[in-house]
């Protein structure tokens, strides 16, 4: 009985814990599209943003903005989640700060919405991205 409580709260404490991944995974996704100024993939990536003209306009920005369109890998260099570790759902700012080698960082902030939980399983969405904020600003 010990032995499958154990593996039943292990289960679900790995399942727990793999969510922040699951969320830096969709955040990564969202500024390499930025980086290739493919303004389609980020709004595609935004829930509902088809729906929104700011969205739909800031996405389009962001893509041609050359401060922004960067070749080479993007490296996350801090990434900050107010929905980080919830339990349940949330919805919350992330503060991505990234950059490609060779060039200055950016700092954004993403809107996200986590629902779901450890157990029936968690889905995130993007809500939003924002445009470049100051390096040393919170979202």
């Amino acid at each position: 009985m010990g032995v499958v409580l154990f593996l039943g709260i292990s289960a679900w404490l790995a399942r727990f814990l793999t969510t922040d991944n699951l969320e830096r995974e969709e955040d990564v996704a969202l500024i390499r599209a930025e980086a290739r100024g493919d303004a389609s993939a980020i709004i595609s990536r935004l829930e509902n943003c088809r729906a929104s003209p700011s969205c739909v306009a800031t996405a389009r920005q962001n893509a041609a903005d050359p401060r922004l369109r960067r070749p080479g890998e993007v490296k996350i260099l801090s990434l900050t989640s107010a929905t980080a570790n919830s339990p349940g759902g949330a919805t919350g700012k992330t503060r991505v700060a990234w950059t490609v080698l060779g060039q200055t960082a950016v700092v954004q902030c993403v809107d996200v919405r986590r629902t779901g939980n450890a157990l029936t399983g968690v889905d995130v969405k993007l809500l939003s991205l924002s445009r470049p904020i100051p390096n040393e600003a919170d979202c």
